[in-house]
């Protein structure tokens, strides 16, 4: 791989990665709800470690290319952002500090939300296949496979820099101003909710 086109890559992902969308709003959520910050973008980077997995083995492109496929993940996608905005909303801000101490196990679902916000983000999907495959240098010495990696691994570490960052500040500025936090809380959820419901008429145009 060149240097240069590494460095270009990881430029733009960069640039892509700092502007607010699904995953801003559900680190910044669960950091001011939940504090679990590092479980929300370990989740994160698994659906984008499961995406990068599809490019290299090819199978984005079949699902970018097929009409009724690309369909179903973005209604899909845009439901369960829907959901999992409005389940922030309906969450009453008082019984936060009561569910964390009475389910540990919640750790692991923040983790596995993480994984399908950013894994059913069909935006993501399309950004992996129409942006990354444009940076592997198809005559150099690596394999293909290899070489997305190397790019899906870039992105990642620009996420979970991001990312860490965002939630932890969402953490640490909103800690002790319970009615601040609750009102961040709300703003994520209700983002959420407006970025599903757009994915999913954005589709539903296109189908028509």
């Amino acid at each position: 791989m060149r240097t240069g086109s590494v460095v270009a890559f990881m430029t733009i992902d960069l640039l892509l990665v700092l502007t607010p969308g699904p995953d801003w709003a559900y680190v910044i959520a669960v950091g001011v709800r939940d504090r679990w910050v590092l479980q929300a973008v370990a989740g994160l980077l698994a659906g984008y470690a499961g995406l990068t997995v599809l490019v290299a083995a090819g199978l984005a492109v079949l699902v970018t290319t097929s009409p009724g496929a690309l369909t179903a993940v973005t209604l899909v996608g845009g439901t369960y952002l829907i959901w999992l905005g409005a389940s922030v909303l309906a969450r009453p801000a008082d019984s936060e500090p009561l569910e964390r101490a009475a389910h540990p196990a919640s750790k692991i679902r923040v983790a596995a939300r993480g994984a399908a916000t950013s894994g059913l983000n069909p935006k993501g999907l399309l950004l992996f296949v129409a942006v990354l495959p444009q940076f592997v240098d198809r005559h150099g010495g690596l394999p293909v496979a290899v070489q997305i990696a190397v790019l899906g691994t870039i992105h990642m570490t620009n996420c979970a820099a991001a990312y860490l960052t965002v939630g932890t500040l969402a953490r640490n500025t909103l800690t002790g101003r319970p009615s601040a936090a609750h009102a961040v809380t709300r703003a994520a959820g209700a983002a959420m909710i407006v970025l599903g419901a757009l994915l999913v008429l954005e589709r539903a145009v296109a189908s028509i």
